[in-house]
């Protein structure tokens, strides 16, 4: 914790934290039943992940279905054999939109709420379903319009509801909904491939015989979640801590007493008001000091300050380092081929051997039940083992089974037919892919570009990686069908050597951030005082509006103002990284 506290000090802090605790009562799952609202909080979360899971993963399926395929034309081509230039356009056109829709939605949450941006996100994903449903009679060109659209929605909502959940959540089940939210996404994604499995049989498996109900019903059974989580928002509450940054302190305080239950004036519910606030004064200070020119909350400064903080992060060495740890750790997630199975695994299984469609589609619906299997140890034990060692062995996991898949693809692509065996030994090995990214770069890659900022950087830190990550995620939906048609097993050959470079750019370059205080995360950088400037700072906002002298009144002692704001300035950087 903090640096120079004395035993006084941490019997203070200690007893403050004990009061705190008992006043909130159970921590984690066990939380989320004690009352509807914060039930709801969660079902909540999981509508919003759901949702992101199913978009990502329902279309893999649709793209092989043979109805789908009389509507694309070049795009995407009946014969298996014709160019498929064009068919990772139908895929990557979402990212892309989604790329953008991240860029735009700080902006949205800051400016017109987080519960409005929301709203927002959803429209704007209802419209993008809402065309990709009339490609019977408008082809490529509107299912291209529609996931760019679409994309856009996915990306602001993949942004905004994982931090309305954790503003709005009581603290003692932050953890429980970031945990909620993965599982939900790779639910959302199992669930996705299994529905596609069951439409694929719609009037029949083969070409005249299929209907377009196969596809669309897919495709529309999105605005279902869409719908329920568009009505559900209405009737959330504002996010306290928006509604603090924007001087709106009494509707924060009823709010924040709703949702814990409790009266106005109970000392849990002034506890973690004062915390909003320090938090919030926290920003603008930072933001009057590094940025004095858009220190004035206009719409226009908020919208420019995310660009010009970003750029910030680009002009000293220090900050730059982190820079490529965020940005090349989320290059190298998306270039171990991911979301090639997940977007292609049909076309992936059908060169493998499994050239019946039926047969295609259900071994897609195994990798879907892996990776929701497989996210769930990570989200247990993550914080036990450490982010390098996971990250370092799934890494060589998943390029030990690319280069296997390359193996066996180069010896049996011709004769597939006679080699079943060796056919079901590259589906298990695109499976083992699977539970390695499940248990590691899953999760386990948001977490570092979380934990490497500075406090006063994080929010800025973690767009960048974010965008690097739609932005290859483009990339690799983009190529991906041409590599599988072009130079075939080189596909994982590449796949699998970017993979093993992963595993080195991990274990040489990215530190272990588990327990690291961001003072220590300053001497790993080079950037030594930046973490204790956030600190000073954070201390005498909290000195300023009382949350000090609070912490030292539930501790029942004196102590140094100093080491009881540093530490609780460390609490508040531990509970953003739940944002």
């Amino acid at each position: 914790m903090g640096a120079g506290g004395d035993t006084g000090t941490a019997a203070v802090y200690d007893a403050a934290l004990k009061r705190r605790q008992d006043m909130m009562g159970a921590s984690g799952p066990m939380a989320l039943v004690k009352n509807f609202k914060v039930f709801r909080i969660a079902l909540f979360a999981c509508i919003g992940g759901v949702l992101y899971g199913y978009n990502q993963g329902m279309f893999s399926g649709v793209l092989e279905m043979p109805a789908f395929k009389t509507h694309m034309g070049e795009y995407d081509p009946i014969d298996p054999l014709a160019d498929q230039a064009k068919k990772g356009w139908l895929t990557a056109i979402l990212e892309l939109g989604a790329w953008i829709g991240t860029l735009l939605s700080s902006f949205l949450a800051e400016a017109i709420s987080r519960k409005y941006g929301v709203l927002v996100a959803v429209i704007v994903f209802i419209i993008g379903v809402v065309i990709q449903a009339t490609a019977q009679s408008g082809g490529a060109d509107v299912i291209l319009a529609g996931r760019f659209i679409t994309g856009m929605g996915v990306g602001s909502l993949a942004m905004i509801v994982p931090i309305y959940n954790s503003e709005v959540a009581p603290p003692e089940v932050r953890g429980a909904l970031v945990a909620l939210q993965q599982l939900a996404i790779t639910f959302g994604i199992m669930v996705s491939f299994w529905i596609d499995y069951g439409t694929n049989y719609i009037g029949g498996t083969l070409l005249g015989l299929q209907t377009d109900a196969a596809w669309l019903v897919p495709i529309c059974l999105q605005l279902f979640p869409a719908v329920v989580l568009f009505v559900g928002m209405i009737f959330m509450p504002f996010s306290p801590r928006w509604l603090v940054h924007h001087g709106r302190e009494a509707e924060a305080r009823k709010i924040l007493a709703s949702l814990r239950g409790l009266s106005l004036d109970h000392e849990l519910v002034e506890l973690e008001f004062l915390e909003i606030k320090a938090q919030s004064q926290f920003e603008k200070r930072t933001v009057a000091e590094h940025f004095p020119h858009l220190r004035e909350e206009t719409n226009w400064n908020t919208f420019k300050l995310q660009f010009v903080a970003i750029k910030s992060l680009f002009q000293t060495k220090a900050m730059f380092r982190r820079v490529i740890v965020a940005t090349v750790t989320m290059f190298f997630q998306q270039w171990t081929g991911v979301n090639a199975v997940l977007y292609y695994a049909p076309s992936i299984f059908k060169k493998l051997g499994m050239t019946d469609n039926a047969t295609s589609l259900l071994a897609t619906g195994v990798v879907g039940i892996l990776m929701f299997l497989f996210t769930i140890p990570a989200v247990l034990y993550i914080d036990r083992v450490g982010r390098k060692p996971v990250l370092t062995i799934g890494a060589i996991g998943m390029a030990t089974c690319h280069i296997i898949i390359a193996v066996i693809v180069a010896k049996n692509a011709n004769q597939w037919e006679t080699q079943s065996a060796a056919g079901w030994a590259a589906v298990a090995m695109v499976w083992l892919f699977v539970i390695h990214f499940g248990y590691s770069w899953g999760p386990c890659s948001w977490i570092i570009i979380a934990e490497v900022w500075p406090l006063s950087s994080r929010p800025y830190g973690v767009s960048l990686g974010a965008s690097s990550n739609w932005m290859n995620n483009f990339i690799v939906g983009q190529v991906t069908p041409i590599m599988l048609n072009r130079i075939g097993y080189g596909t994982y050959v590449l796949f699998g050597l970017l993979t093993f470079l992963g595993s080195a750019f991990i274990w040489f370059v990215v530190p272990e951030t588990k327990r690291l205080t961001l003072e220590e995360m300053d001497v790993i950088f080079g950037s030594e005082g930046t973490a204790q400037a956030d600190f000073e700072r954070m201390e005498e906002i909290n000195r300023d509006i009382g949350l000090t002298a609070m912490l030292q009144g539930l501790g029942g002692g004196d102590a140094s103002k100093h080491d009881i704001s540093v530490d609780k300035a460390e609490k508040v950087a531990e509970d953003t990284q739940d944002i």
